[in-house]
């Protein structure tokens, strides 16, 4: 995933921007960058590493050399960025969210004449914001561009472009699966991913975009480029999993429909008699908690914290880069209560169940702490296919998660045919799926949200919704 902050404004926006840039950590954990333009400096850039460092620390030693009026900022899990482009339109800097699949058709077909050449990453493989960048240099001018690369990607692409002509242009990808939001002060204006980045900043919402929407915004005002489209596919991973909690999409505030999911899987279960006789419900931190305060209220069973996480020294389990180090970690940050674990029985609630392994390990320190019996409860359904849009879990293959793995295990091949009585509960096969889940995780029950419930949850119309990691439908 990723995150972008950017701002325009008849003062200073460096402060903005390096704020507002730092309040998108939680969506990316590999690189980081900020662009600045001054008419003394011209424009400058730093781009660092946020593997083991935040951003916050990574670049506040670099914010005496920024200046300007104008600038954006990412977050990026893929390649480094913003990149700073001369070509036939232009100086321009640009950040991109989003995925790109035919990315290698892409480059093949860039060098059909041999006229072109790109710069290779370590792996080989080209940035996918210079690629990105190339396609829109294809045109004759930026909107153009744009348009044109977002048609030719297959998958997913949302952006931001600063000009030197003191203006931003940000582009929503074609199906508005990831949100863009303007927001406004008596200066300028600026734009983000997550509204409530500048909101904390002192603007006001002033406008999101729709799918496919095309912006530029200056100082003084803003003007579409390219109109919305009609066909709208916005993630639902926003509201289950990456939003922040005071985050709002498409008028649904995250910790909101949290609440409201876990509300309705309580009151389902009760309607189906599922419901065990446990001491308390728990959420896995941290977005995992609202969804199980939810539950909790609508069981009238007592919302209780037996573990917590201790966060001070790694704020984030996946830093180190070694896989035994980060599994280390992970364990030494959760922290038992132990008189609201042993002998008791527990309730959780965790936003997604993807791969499965921090999830069993979390369930053996709590047998381990003294637990009588733990329950697992999904905030979503199964997730049955590798997100092709956004990346959300950097899977490489469908078998990396646990329920496809589970599912290859059961019925290899034949089980491709029926993965939509594995993600239906009241189904055998769905039945033997949570068994087996269960006795692989050691859980004592494991219930999955139904995806009629997680759309009533989120309250939009439902076609609007992707939901292609659970039905594989686009």
């Amino acid at each position: 995933m990723g995150g972008f902050f950017g701002a325009v404004s008849h003062r200073d926006i460096v402060m903005d921007v390096f704020f507002g840039t730092d309040y998108h950590s939680h969506l990316g954990t590999r690189s980081a960058g900020m662009a600045v333009w001054s008419k003394d400096k011209g424009c400058v850039r730093e781009i660092h590493s946020i593997a083991n460092t935040p951003f916050r620390t990574r670049f506040e030693k670099d914010l005496p050399d920024f200046a300007g009026n104008i600038g954006i900022g990412c977050i990026s899990d893929t390649d480094p960025q913003p990149l700073l482009v001369r070509s036939h339109l232009g100086l321009y800097a640009i950040t991109t969210v989003g995925q790109i699949n035919n990315a290698e058709q892409l480059v093949a077909d860039y060098f059909a004449d041999r006229s072109h050449q790109f710069m290779a990453m370590g792996s080989g493989k080209v940035n996918s914001t210079e690629l990105v960048a190339a396609l829109i240099n294809e045109k004759d001018d930026l909107a153009a561009g744009i348009r044109h690369a977002q048609e030719r990607i297959d998958g997913s692409m949302t952006l931001l472009l600063m000009t030197e002509d003191g203006a931003i242009i940000a582009a929503r990808d074609r199906f508005g699966r990831l949100p863009v939001h303007v927001g406004q002060d008596k200066d300028g204006y600026c734009v983000a991913f997550e509204s409530f980045a500048y909101q904390k900043l002192g603007y006001k919402n002033a406008y999101e975009l729709g799918p496919a929407e095309i912006l530029r915004i200056t100082a003084d005002g803003c003007e579409t480029l390219s109109p919305p489209g009609k066909d709208m596919k916005i993630c639902a991973f926003l509201w289950t999993y990456y939003g922040y909690p005071n985050s709002n999409y498409e008028g649904v505030n995250v910790e909101v429909m949290r609440c409201r999911n876990g509300e309705i899987m309580a009151r389902d279960e009760v309607a189906h008699g599922s419901l065990p006789k446990v001491d308390f419900v728990a959420g896995v931190p941290d977005s995992g908690v609202p969804h199980a305060i939810g539950y909790a209220n609508r069981s009238g069973k007592p919302f209780a914290r037996p573990f917590v996480k201790y966060t001070p020294t790694w704020p984030r389990s996946f830093m180190p880069s070694n896989q035994a180090m980060r599994d280390q970690v992970a364990k030494m940050k959760q922290i038992p209560v132990p008189e609201l674990i042993e002998g008791k029985k527990l309730l959780f609630v965790d936003d997604s169940i993807v791969r499965g392994t921090q999830l069993q390990s979390t369930v053996e320190f709590l047998y381990e702490s003294g637990a009588a019996e733990v329950h697992m409860r999904s905030a979503c359904p199964p997730i049955m296919y590798a997100c092709k849009y956004l990346n959300f879990s950097r899977n490489n293959s469908d078998m990396d998660l646990l329920a496809r793995r589970v599912v290859n295990e059961l019925e290899g091949e034949e089980g491709l045919q029926h993965l939509d009585e594995y993600a239906d509960a009241k189904t055998e096969r769905g039945k033997c799926l949570l068994h087996t889940i269960c006795e692989k995780l050691g859980f004592d029950s494991l219930g999955y949200q139904s995806l009629d419930g997680l759309l009533e949850a989120i309250g939009i119309d439902r076609e609007k919704v992707c939901t292609y990691c659970w039905t594989g439908k686009e």
